[in-house]
């Protein structure tokens, strides 16, 4: 992926596009929370020079970076106003219509949708490249597909545990196959009990939940803060597995839907939570 002195610098963007840099970036904008860790991991937080709102990690290295408001609503004039020779966005969080006048000013905007664990792991490798560290890139990635190995050595061959884990209350809402979530609970050997939804976010009832009788409750805090408080909502389900033995896992939410290199040690943690 990497060419010699005076080669472009090529990656894949998430449509299976090439993605091609003169040189390696020197001035990052990042419109994603997980991306913005991963530039900083990489060692090149002093060239971001821009963040969301939301971007919260590293906090030392995020707080003085000027903020471009939120993924959903970025101050696009504010981005094309810094001169970014790099900005990372993600199919998601971000708008197409962001996107498009960006690049038709142009900006060169990645637009990146890692969906398994594997494509998150690549997509350090990918940074590392456009950054001109693909070393360090390498030794990141390396490091999560040792845990993603040793996770699946440890799962293999173990019956799955059935697990609903809602992201939204007022209505709950939850996950599909088609999501990164859903690849990191399958991985560390869970089973999201509504996978086969259509929609990528369906909306659900607890009804609908207690049919399913999932073994365990997980309950990020974001992107909906779930608490302590709201295991009230299930104690009307008594012959659920989950809410008859008290499986329910108050979880941080960035071990679930971060990719990056926090990936090694959210592997290990949510295996470890979904085990009896």
């Amino acid at each position: 992926d990497l060419a010699g002195i005076g080669m472009s610098i090529a990656v894949t963007d998430a449509f299976g596009r090439p993605f091609e840099l003169a040189e390696p970036a020197q001035r990052i904008i990042s419109l994603i929370p997980s991306i913005t860790e991963i530039f900083f991991s990489l060692g090149v937080g002093d060239r971001v020079v821009g963040v969301t709102k939301f971007c919260t990690q590293p906090p030392d290295g995020v707080k003085s970076k000027p903020k471009v408001g939120g993924q959903k609503n970025p101050r696009v004039d504010a981005i094309i106003d810094l001169k970014p020779d790099l900005v990372v966005a993600n199919v998601e969080e971000n708008r197409k219509e962001d996107v498009e006048v960006m690049s038709t000013a142009g900006l060169m905007v990645l637009v990146t949708y890692p969906r398994t664990v594997r494509e998150g792991i690549r997509l350090i490798r990918d940074l590392g490249v456009l950054a001109g560290r693909d070393d360090r890139g390498e030794a990141i990635a390396a490091t999560c597909e040792a845990a993603l190995a040793e996770v699946e050595r440890a799962t293999a061959g173990r019956a799955r545990v059935r697990v609903f884990c809602p992201i939204w209350r007022k209505p709950y809402m939850t996950i599909n196959g088609d999501t990164y979530v859903d690849a990191m609970l399958r991985t560390c050997g869970g089973e999201n009990i509504f996978r086969d939804r259509p929609t990528r976010y369906p909306t659900v009832t607890l009804e609908e939940m207690a049919v399913l009788r999932p073994d365990v409750v997980l309950l990020p805090d974001e992107p909906y803060p779930f608490a302590e408080k709201h295991l009230t909502d299930f104690q009307a389900f008594p012959e659920v597995p989950a809410v008859r033995t008290g499986r329910f896992r108050l979880v941080d939410g960035k071990v679930l839907c971060w990719y990056g290199p926090r990936i090694a040690e959210s592997l290990r943690t949510l295996a470890a939570t979904l085990q009896p």
